[in-house]
């Protein structure tokens, strides 16, 4: 149904508002995306490539998401440091990590192959 889309695409966009409001990397994660459209014009003539490094960026800026959630979640259960309360947010920045390394390498290898 029409409507439930609605409010689903509502709560997205505010849930993306509040992210950008309150974390940095997201805010400079949104800035990426303004300009890769265009980078993704001026390091490759390929389509295929172009959509592949934009895609990219969108899905940076997922596991970002993913990751604040999970630090506001932590922050709830527990203000304080706690050993599992560490991993889990460390795994959650491993992961943004991992995502951006990949999107590097990506753009690497889009310039590289022209």
């Amino acid at each position: 149904e029409m409507g439930r889309l609605w409010r689903a695409f509502c709560n997205s966009r505010d849930g993306l508002a509040a992210a950008a409001r309150s974390e940095a990397a997201v805010r400079l994660e949104l800035a990426l995306l303004l300009v890769g459209p265009p980078a993704a014009w001026l390091v490759t003539p390929h389509w295929p490539w172009r959509a592949a490094l934009v895609a990219s960026l969108f899905l940076l800026l997922a596991v970002e998401l993913l990751n604040t959630a999970i630090e506001k979640i932590c922050d709830h259960v527990t203000p304080d440091l706690h050993p599992h309360i560490k991993f889990v947010k460390d795994a959650g920045s491993a992961a943004v990590l991992m995502a951006a390394l990949a999107v590097a390498l990506l753009w690497l290898a889009a310039w590289l192959a022209g």
